[in-house]
This record gives C-alpha cells, sequence and structure tokens, in this order.
C-alpha cells in the first residue's frame, strides 16, 4: 500500500487463495470429532453469470469438466437474486474430491477473467441431529465462516460462533462477523 493509499484510507483487494479449500478436509475433522457433523458431500459455488459467449462456453467447459461420468455430478441454477449456483456432488466419504471439483470451478473461471464475478463457495454438513451447517468461502476475502440455517430466514447464531472456534485452527476464518451473510435457499444446504 503506497502512502497516498494510507493517506486516503484506502486499501488494496485482498487476493483469493483458492488453495485454502483444500483446508476443508482438515476442519471436516475437526468437526465430526468435536460436534458430530459430517460431510454431506454436496457443495456449490456461487457467482454473477457475465453475458456472452465467452463466459457461457466457460461455464458450459466446466460443467463438462466435472460431468465426465454417466450419473450427472453438477447441477447449474439460478437464485432469486439473480446469482448462478454450480452444484457439485460426490460421495460423502470423499470430501477432498468435491473440493477439488470446487477448486477447478473457482480456478477456471479466473483463468479465463471473470475472478471478479465470484461470490463464494460452500460445503454442507449435517449432523445426527437433522441440523444443517455450510462452511463458505468468500473469494473476495480469502476467508471462511460458518452458516447454519435453522428454517426459513432464521439462523442458528450460537452454532455458528461454536463451528468458527472449533475450525479455526484449520481454516482461515473471517473476522468480520457482518459479512458472515446468510445464504438463503443455496443449493448444497
Amino acid at each position: 500500500m503506497g502512502l497516498w493509499d494510507a493517506l486516503t484510507g484506502r486499501t488494496k483487494p485482498v487476493r483469493a487463495n483458492l488453495d485454502a479449500l483444500f483446508a476443508l478436509p482438515a476442519a471436516a475433522v475437526t468437526l465430526q470429532t468435536s460436534a458430530g457433523f459430517v460431510a454431506t458431500g454436496v457443495g456449490s459455488v456461487c457467482f454473477r453469470a457475465a453475458e456472452g459467449a465467452a463466459f457461457a462456453q466457460t461455464q458450459k467447459d466446466v460443467v463438462e469438466l466435472l460431468d465426465n461420468d454417466d450419473d450427472p455430478d453438477v447441477e447449474c441454477s439460478t437464485d432469486d437474486f439473480g446469482f448462478t449456483w454450480l452444484l457439485a456432488r460426490q460421495s460423502p466419504d470423499d470430501l477432498a474430491a468435491l473440493v477439488t471439483d470446487l477448486h477447478t470451478v473457482n480456478t477456471s473461471l479466473e483463468a479465463q477473467g471473470f475472478g471478479p464475478s465470484l461470490l463464494c463457495s460452500l460445503v454442507g454438513f449435517t449432523d445426527p441431529a437433522g441440523r444443517t451447517l455450510g462452511l463458505v468461502y468468500l473469494y473476495k476475502q480469502g476467508t471462511f465462516y460458518p452458516f447454519a440455517p435453522q428454517g426459513p430466514q432464521r439462523r442458528d447464531n450460537l452454532l455458528e460462533l461454536q463451528v468458527r472456534d472449533l475450525v479455526g485452527d484449520d481454516l482461515p476464518v473471517e473476522k468480520q462477523l457482518n459479512r458472515w451473510m446468510p445464504l438463503w435457499g443455496a443449493p448444497g444446504l
């Protein structure tokens, strides 16, 4: 940061560290042993779809790359806010493969110049009581936060804070709670 940036209060945006996604399997072990949450085998990437043939071709290529067998492993959907979600499925026992898929989506979009369109990635978890939890990676911040929906437009804040404390040694956790945005109806939860 230069002197002018310091005087005007401007900061350079944090560069996303997509390799942080590969720390999710370690965090999953912590969640399972400490809180009983297990991975569902479902994860998603949220982005703002761009207009034009280049973006459409990139999205098509990513889906074809990940959906390379007979079973559909990848689904695209658009939420109520107009954001596109690419949902990936793997065996719940193979979180590393799911993380690799999510990393592939992010890096493919980034490599084609669509990095500014990326918003977040999410990996779903559940516990024996039926509670759901998502670990959300904020692309523009390079950090994670837990999101625990508890019904329509309600979230379990206590569980989110407990999970934050549990996975803090495994993942870079977002410290500013106002960035812990609710992802109502997100594919993968």
